[in-house]
């Protein structure tokens, strides 16, 4: 019996801060796994996403917004993640937002002038076009920038031409055995789920009163004999004063960021969930360890992107 050829690649989805990359990754992969918000900076780590379709499997990496003044830590560790995460890919799918595009557009379309490989132009936002013979402009402007693959405007949000950016994926994987099983869908483990999870809670549900350095980290997941899950979460802030921000009047906000959280968890577990939050303040002990796993991640990525090429 002759086997199938197959193929595989590495698709990194590209753009500033709010454009909608996380929500496409979800939308091409048919599962949620990467969290989302209107706040600007949601997604701080790379994640990585499998999409396998017969003999078509699809690695994609969403990767935070591009940090141009970078004047924290863990903005120079999200660029690093980004350079990683493009320097090998087979697709780059640079997402720009319909008839806004700004100086930071133009920053990452500059960083992206000098690639090799071939990147597609994915222009977000178009459902809420009210005038939509405006958009041939905008994209005949955006195809003087870079010879792009090809263009696709797009709704993340309604699902419009999200089958277009697929089919295009694939037509442009090279041969290749799969790195991964077809049930993998995505490479990041069950603790980083759900600490995003309750981070995505506290995102919406705080919105602008949100200490932008909040750290989440689930410190034990239990599974019982009768298949309920029992999570045991630390939420740390800056202060004191960041700290009654996140619990509330006598504890109401940190009551109802548990109870979005514990619902969200239970869909992505498919099991009953008994959820624990603390909040506490950061020590110098604290930041460092953040510092050492935004390290542990990036070597990870980097680890993956060797094993693939």
């Amino acid at each position: 019996m002759i086997e199938k050829k197959k193929y595989c690649g590495l698709i990194t989805i590209l753009g500033r801060s709010n454009v909608g990359k996380s929500t496409l990754i979800n939308q091409l992969l048919g599962k949620k796994i990467s969290i989302t918000s209107h706040k600007t900076q949601t997604t701080r780590y790379p994640i990585i996403g499998i999409n396998t379709k017969d003999i078509y499997q699809s690695i994609y990496i969403d990767t935070p917004g591009l940090q141009i003044k970078k004047k924290r830590t863990i903005d120079h560790f999200m660029n690093r993640m980004i350079n990683s995460s493009i320097k090998d890919a087979t697709l780059i799918i640079f997402v720009v937002e319909s008839l806004n595009w700004t100086l930071n557009d133009q920053i990452v379309c500059n960083k992206l002038n000098v690639l090799t490989c071939p990147i597609l132009l994915a222009i977000n936002k178009i459902d809420n076009l009210t005038d939509k013979s405006k958009l041939l402009p905008y994209i005949s402007f955006l195809s003087k920038k870079i010879n792009f693959l090809e263009v696709v405007p797009f709704s993340a949000k309604e699902k419009i031409n999200i089958n277009i950016i697929n089919n295009i994926v694939q037509k442009n994987l090279p041969e290749s055995s799969h790195y991964f099983s077809k049930n993998n869908i995505i490479n990041c483990s069950q603790n980083f789920m759900v600490s995003e999870i309750i981070r995505e809670s506290l995102i919406r549900f705080l919105n602008k009163e949100l200490p932008y350095s909040l750290i989440v980290n689930v410190e034990k997941i239990i599974l019982s004999d009768h298949g309920d899950y029992n999570i045991y979460g630390l939420i740390f802030v800056e202060n004191v004063n960041q700290k009654k921000i996140v619990i509330g009047y006598k504890g109401e906000k940190i009551k109802m960021i548990g109870i979005i959280s514990r619902k969200n968890i239970e869909i992505f577990l498919n099991a009953k969930v008994y959820l624990n939050l603390w909040v506490k303040e950061k020590n110098d002990s604290i930041n460092n360890q953040n510092i050492v796993y935004n390290s542990s991640y990036l070597n990870s990525l980097n680890n993956l992107i060797n094993f693939i090429y």
